[in-house]
């Protein structure tokens, strides 16, 4: 199901792209230097559709990188619960050793021969077979 949701979402994300490289194929001068308008010496030309998808795709990184940067706290916490929790089940298994190894043995009482709970073995109170 996941695969066919991509495949629905990927095919015509993709054809649109497509489209619009084929459409936007004309170069543009994208420039860096705010104060020579004429002549910047820092400029880059290129397709339409390249600066775009580049432009797209650096924003995509940049919203990435803030999320990541603004959960660090939650990060941090679940390694910290993390951490909690592995020492307290192995503080829980050193308990449970030391109670295991202080346990001591129950005695059983030999049962006397041919007597059972309510009298002779293999009869209940009311002397039935059981």
């Amino acid at each position: 199901m996941r695969k066919f949701l991509t495949a629905l979402i990927v095919i015509p994300v993709g054809l649109i792209l497509v489209t619009f490289a084929v459409a936007n194929r004309h170069f543009v001068t994208v420039s860096f230097d705010p104060f020579i308008t004429n002549d910047p010496s820092l400029s880059v030309t290129l397709p339409l559709f390249l600066l775009l998808i580049l432009v797209a795709a650096i924003g995509v990184l940049a919203g990435g990188c803030a999320v990541w940067l603004g959960q660090r706290h939650w990060r941090r916490a679940a390694r910290r619960n993390d951490a909690d929790a592995r020492a307290a089940r192995t503080e829980l298994a050193d308990l449970r050793a030391q109670a295991a190894a202080a346990k001591p043995q129950p005695r059983h009482l030999p049962v006397p021969a041919g007597v059972g709970l309510y009298g002779p073995i293999g009869r209940d109170k009311q002397r039935a077979t059981l």
